[in-house]
């Protein structure tokens, strides 16, 4: 969404016409769901997609209609004989979009709000009326920003918000999935969660380029700076070289950050997990085979660490895919990561006994980091 809103706002300040499309509800088996946007550019270029196919080339053709003088507008598509995608299959689904055209001297603050929110990492609610008499007023395609206590702090459209969309708004620390409650599409956009990865090998770097790809702000942390540096992780939101111990002890760790130990060695991986396993961070992963998590463990364990705090521990790390190669380690990790963070727990058919309980009797099957193998 960052670089629909920089390309809008880009256009705007270059004089150039620009319609922001964005889909809004879905029912039924459709090409792409609610939540996906879209610019389309009068020389009919676009930024984004929404799904593609015939759907998205009619959103275009009428965006650039509304170009010239129009206003925004509610379209709906029914995904039958006339409106497939692009391989003839017919989804049998409804697609409701909204087509807002902008011109160089449009007030844009409703973006520049969003735009500034989302870049800070913070949570916000996009709601959008599609029915006015089910949502208790207003004017169908208004918009509202809430920020995550329910207070508007953007409208595009008329600025009163009707009553009811505040009744149905759910509280984003759930972190709902886009939904239409009474007459009002729902979009919300999550709190960015802070991934610390330490250790900067070769997992490590392929591990911060898919989790910074699916929205986590990623901190890597390692003693070798010719590993630890922007060339290797040119996402990365901060870079912190030093000893383990040193760049954990006091680190900021809360309970939206997810912690991943993934260093060289049985002995880093250790003095990590001493640092973070008693944080209130809402995840600490450890890669690596049964026999070594279970001696750091009972290490641990001999250190003072609770059982409680070593129980809440993910470990072997990565969902069971059969990996091998670091990029498939790597898949397997961000996999179990996204999981953990939008349904709120592994789902059961990964969950795994804690090391604490578990008699070893066979090799791990989960992912073992190739840097790591050594060491046990």
């Amino acid at each position: 969404m960052r670089n629909i809103l920089e390309a809008l706002t880009q256009a705007l300040s270059t004089g150039q016409r620009v319609a922001y499309t964005a889909l809004v509800e879905t029912r039924g088996s459709t090409p792409q769901k609610a939540g996906a946007s879209m610019l389309v550019f009068p020389d009919g270029s676009q930024t984004g997609t929404l799904g593609g196919g015939c759907v998205e080339a009619e959103v275009k053709r009428r965006a650039l209609r509304l170009l010239d003088d129009g206003q925004t507008e509610l379209l709906t598509f029914q995904l039958d004989d006339n409106y497939g995608w692009d391989d003839g299959l017919i989804c049998g689904g409804r697609m409701k979009m909204l087509v807002d055209p902008l011109r160089p001297g449009t007030d844009d603050a409703y973006y520049q709000t969003l735009d500034r929110m989302l870049a800070n990492g913070a949570p916000v609610t996009e709601a959008i009326v599609l029915e006015p008499e089910r949502a208790g007023g207003g004017q169908a395609a208004d918009r509202h920003l809430l920020d995550e206590n329910g207070a508007v702090i953007a409208s595009r459209g008329r600025a009163t918000i009707p009553p009811g969309v505040r009744e149905h708004l759910r509280p984003l620390a759930s972190r709902p999935r886009p939904y239409v409650d009474a007459g009002v599409s729902y979009l919300p956009f999550l709190r960015r969660c802070r991934l610390i990865i330490v250790g900067a090998g070769h997992v490590g770097q392929k591990v911060a380029q898919l989790a910074s790809e699916v929205d986590f702000d990623v901190w890597v942390v390692d003693d070798r700076e010719e590993y630890c540096n922007n060339s290797r992780f040119p996402q990365a939101k901060r870079l912190i070289v030093g000893p383990v111990d040193q760049a954990l002890s006091g680190l900021e760790v809360d309970s939206n950050t997810y912690c991943l130990i993934v260093t060289r060695g049985h002995n880093h991986d250790e003095e990590a997990l001493y640092h973070l396993a008693e944080t209130p961070a809402r995840y600490v992963g450890m890669i690596g085979s049964k026999r070594k998590i279970k001696l750091i463990f009972d290490d641990l364990l001999n250190e003072g660490i609770s059982t409680d705090a070593l129980r809440r521990v993910h470990a072997p790390l990565g969902f069971d895919i059969g990996s091998q190669t670091v990029p498939e380690i790597a898949v397997s990790i961000v996999a179990e990561l996204i999981a953990h963070r939008n349904l709120g727990e592994i789902p059961a058919v990964y969950a795994r006994e804690c090391l604490l309980t578990e008699p070893i009797s066979s090799p791990s099957t989960a992912p073992s980091d190739p840097e790591n193998q050594s060491a046990d």
